[in-house]
Order: structure tokens, then sequence, then C-alpha cells
């Protein structure tokens, strides 16, 4: 009986010491444990915010950029600049709205705008029937306050600008995109189209997610799209500052208004990419991550509520655990709290700032059946499944940057080169070329205009795809073509001499003429050409051989057309004499 209570006082006695170890151990581990929970949350919420941001940067590009780029491509159209120089001119003016017919088709509202500079005349086309795309609508004018956007998009510089506006005279509330058309340094207009304002926050902000809410702002930092349309800031381009619905005044404190305001300025500047702060919006701590959308000139500015994206009471088990494992473990305490807690826990943390650098292969992954096992596979499974969507994201930003690659180097009527893209192409097959020399065509559709004038625009654009496809054909793997302009298409051929050049020149001309083309209302035209070509030396500029290819081709067109030409100096002159003498 009383070795029994000896026993039971030794077993007090262990036991108080067991709790007041407990009590020295718990209280440093007890921090340590809400550091760790803390940093990682922390952690996981800032790498959260960058992939949002990162994924509400890419839906607002995809939505824009296209309508963007087929502005810009419309504003540098030879036929909408010629007509902007000479408004009242009836060819020019009939080509210019031909054109912006062709691309109002491709504009995802079907509306397109164009407003003179010298006239102030602006043209709107819908296809309203009551409102022909032909004539005006209305007249800017500076005495006007509603016409202030214009004013301050041409002083804005060459470029696009982007706009969310309410058109009283249209009656109509629309994302405006804005594109001046600078000829040589004169403002000759401003040219776009827009998106439905509605749409727009239905396909690109609305979208529900749990804890987070996007907007976009311009540089200012008025609200251009937010999923509640009382808080998008309409007119924003010709209000004063003070006059704005902004971001700064959903901020609370004025210290976070001037770290948003820094953060705004850094992402613009270049400084960084993408920025994240806890502050108080409306009374609420969110995590805020802004990213800046440089092509477009606005930010999408996203609103994470940490704690309902990252529940922290998932930790609450680990907590648990280490208590067990102070209470069971008695003279081991110390040495199993650090193996078996402390150390997982640090390969965890270990993982996520790894994973903070954009490494999300978790090397390391626990392998136990508790609370900290599953949660470290649950961040290896989380970590796999961002560094996947960061992939994806990166893929298709490179798919979305080869589309941009291709409306610019391609001639979206043909599918062929464009000038540009044919320029492109013939520097690096001239850089990468076995041979010494190389030949140059110049092709011109014989009497196209008349096809034109017979037929209609529609039938002229058939005929010219129909040529490229046919002049795509006859080509080898030794050449590469492009529309030059017009009617005009031009090839790079790889020619030792001028007999290849010619063989090759008629086997065009022959492949390019030989059947006749069918249009889609039942015509039939005979396609002929004109080809003038020149055999172009290794070292010399190729501006120079187009240029004698162009002599060429004005002595086939002289000749009677449907034929081939080789340069010759002594027949056809030099080009800057020829020149001079017809001047």
């Amino acid at each position: 009986m009383i070795a029994r209570a000896k026993r039971l006082s030794l077993k007090t006695k262990v036991l108080a010491l067991v709790l007041g170890v407990f009590v020295v151990v718990a209280i440093p581990a007890y921090l340590s444990f809400n550091w760790i929970v803390s940093s990682t949350v922390l952690k996981l919420g800032s790498l959260f915010a960058e992939k949002q941001i990162l994924f509400d940067r890419y839906r607002g590009l995809e939505t824009l950029m296209r309508e963007v780029s087929l502005a810009q491509t419309l504003a540098r159209a030879p036929a909408i600049i010629e007509w902007a120089k000479d408004e009242h001119e009836p060819d020019k003016k009939a080509r210019g709205l031909a054109e912006i017919e062709h691309y109002r088709q491709s504009f995802q509202d079907r509306s397109a705008f164009f407003v003179i500079d010298s006239s102030g005349d602006y043209y709107f086309d819908d296809k309203d029937p009551r409102y022909p795309g032909d004539r005006p609508r209305y007249s800017i004018s500076k005495d006007n306050p509603r016409d202030g956007w214009y004013f301050k998009t041409v002083a804005g510089g060459p470029g696009c600008q982007l706009n969310v506006d309410h058109d009283d005279k249209l009656a109509v509330t629309k994302v405006w995109i804005n594109c001046v058309i600078v000829d040589q340094g004169r403002v000759l207009g401003v040219l776009g189209t827009g998106l439905d304002l509605t749409s727009f926050i239905r396909d690109v902000v609305a979208i529900p997610q749990h804890g987070v809410q996007s907007m976009f702002v311009d540089r200012s930092g008025a609200i251009q799209a937010h999923r509640d349309p009382a808080m998008v800031d309409y007119h924003s381009l010709t209000k004063e500052t003070k006059n704005k619905k902004t971001i700064y005044a959903l901020v609370d404190s004025p210290a976070d208004r001037h770290t948003l305001g820094r953060m705004l300025d850094d992402l613009a500047s270049g400084r960084s990419t993408v920025e994240s702060r806890f502050m108080y919006v409306e009374g609420r701590e969110y995590l805020v991550g802004v990213g800046y959308l440089d092509k477009l000139g606005w930010y999408n500015v996203t609103l994470m509520d940490v704690n309902q994206i990252i529940d922290q009471r998932l930790f609450l088990p680990i907590g648990l655990l280490l208590a067990g494992i102070v209470i069971v473990a008695v003279l081991a305490l110390t040495v199993l709290f650090k193996r078996s807690v402390l150390d997982r826990l640090a390969r965890l943390e270990s993982s996520v700032l790894r994973a903070q650098e954009r490494d999300f292969e978790v090397r390391d992954v626990d392998p136990g059946h508790d609370e900290i096992g599953r949660l470290s596979r649950a961040f290896a499974d989380m970590a796999h499944a961002v560094g996947d969507h960061t992939e994806l994201l990166e893929s298709m930003v490179r798919e979305r940057t080869e589309s941009l690659r291709q409306l610019a180097d391609l001639d979206p009527l043909t599918g062929i080169y464009n000038r540009r893209g044919f320029l492109d192409a013939v520097e690096r097959r001239r850089a990468a070329a076995a041979v010494a020399s190389h030949g140059v065509l110049l092709i011109d559709m014989d009497l196209f205009k008349t096809i034109n004038d017979a037929f209609g625009h529609q039938s002229g654009d058939q005929v010219l795809s129909e040529a490229a496809d046919r002049l795509r054909g006859a080509l080898e793997s030794d050449g590469v073509c492009g529309r030059w302009g017009g009617d005009e298409f031009i090839v790079l051929l790889d020619c030792e001499d001028e007999g290849a050049l010619r063989s090759r020149a008629m086997k065009i001309l022959g492949a390019m003429c030989v059947e006749k083309v069918h249009l889609d209302g039942g015509q039939i035209v005979r396609l002929t050409i004109s080809v003038g070509g020149v055999l172009l030396a290794g070292g010399e500029a190729f501006e120079a051989g187009v240029a004698k290819a162009d002599l060429a081709l004005y002595a086939t067109k002289l000749a009677g057309r449907n034929d081939v030409v080789i340069y010759d100096p002594e027949r056809h002159g030099n080009p800057g004499e020829t020149l001079r003498k017809l001047a």
C-alpha cells in the first residue's frame, strides 16, 4: 500500500514535471506555430494574388486586344488615310467606307466610327437602317463639352486609348477604343469601335469567384469596369479628377491610398509586374493585387479576402497534434516535438518559399498520414496545379503573341505575307540563302479596276484571293511571295541567272492564268497578269531591285500585258534616271 502510494506520488511529480516542461515548451512552440501558420497563410495568399492577377490580366487582354489590334490595323489602312486627306473626293470616300465596312464586320460589336479632323465630321456605322453609314451623324465641336473626348484623345498622341463613355447623340454606353490616325506628324482624325459595357462586365469582371472581386481602372484610378455598374466612372476622359469615381475613394486610410498610388506608378514604370498589399477597403481587410495592362493603359485590381480563400481553421489539428505529442512524449518531449512537428513544418515552409520563387516542384513531400502530411500533400497538389496553370497561361500568352504576329505580318484577305511580313521574310532568306543571287518578280493583275467596277469590290477581293492561292501553289520551296499593295504581288526566288528567272516567271504566269475565275455570283472572269522581273545580285539592295522590277513591269504593260519582261538597263534605263526624266 505504501509502495503504491510512493509510486503514485512519483507519478504525480513526473506529471507535474511534464506539465512544467509542457508549459515551458508550449509557450515558444505556440508562438512559433502561430508565426509559421501566419507566414504560410501570407505567402500562400501572396502567391494566389499573383496568379489571380495574371489570370485577370489575360482575360482583359484576350477580350480587348483583338479589338485594339483590328482598330490599329484599320487606322493604318491607306484607303482611310487617303480619305481623311480628301474627305469629299467620291472615289477616296468610297474606298474608305469599304475599308471600314470590311473591318466593321470583324469587330465584336459590329460597329465602327471615324472622325475626320479637318471637318470634324463623325461617321458611325452599326448597320442601323435609319442611319446610313456613308453620311456623318454629326460634327465634332470644341464648343461642345461632350466632344471633349475627341480633343483629349488627339492630345494624347498616336496610338489607341480606351474610354468608358456614354454617347448622348448615339444613345449608347460602351468601352470605346479610340485610335489616333497620324500621317507624317499630322493628325488626320480618330477611328475605332466600341464594346458593349454590359457584355464586357459579364464576360470579364463579373465571373463569380469565392472571396475575390475584380475591377479595371485607368491611369488616374477611375473605375472603368466593375460588376456593379453604379461604380463605373462614365465620361472619365473629360472629367476633372476630383469628380471621378476612383479606386482611391474605396480605400479607407490615407496611408493605404498613398501606397496604392505608389503601386500603380511602379507598375506603369515597369519596375514590377504584379503588386499586392493588405489594405482596408470599405471597412474590411483585403489583399489588394494590381497588374498593369500596358497595351491598354488600364490596371486590373483584384480584392481578395484571404480568410475566405484560405481557411485558417485547417491548421487547428496541427496545434492539437503538437499538444498531444508534448503530453505523450514525456522525457523525449523536446526532441520528439522538434522531429514530429517543427522539422516537418520547416520543410513545408521551404516548399512554400520555393513556390514563391516560381519553383512549383515539391521535392520533399511529407509521407505521414497525419494533418501535417495531408497538408504537405495538399500543398504539393496545389503547387503542381499552380505550376500547370502557370504553364497554361504562358502557353496561351505565347499563342496570343503568335496570333498578333500573324495579324501584323499576314495580309488578312489573301493569307500571304503583307508588305511588312514579306520584307522581314526577304531579310531572313537573303541572310541564310546558299545562292549568290535572287530574282525579284513584281506581278500586277491586268485591268483589275474593271473587275471591281463590273462586279463590285467583294468580287474583286475574291479574284485577289484566288490569284494569291494560285501564286502560292506555283512557288517551290526556294521562293516566297507577298501582297505588295492593292492588286500587286511580289515574289523572291533563288535564281542563278536571268534564264532561270524568266523560266520561273513564265511558269508562274501560266499557273495563274491557266483557268478562269468563277465568282460566287456565277460570273466568270479571265485572269491575266503582267510580270516584271530583275536578277538581284547578292550585295545589291532589295529596294533597288524592286525599283528595277517596277520598270520592267511598266514595260510589260506598254507591250500589251499578260507577259513577262526581265529588266534590261539598256532598254529600261536606270530607275533614278527614269524618275528624273518623268519629272
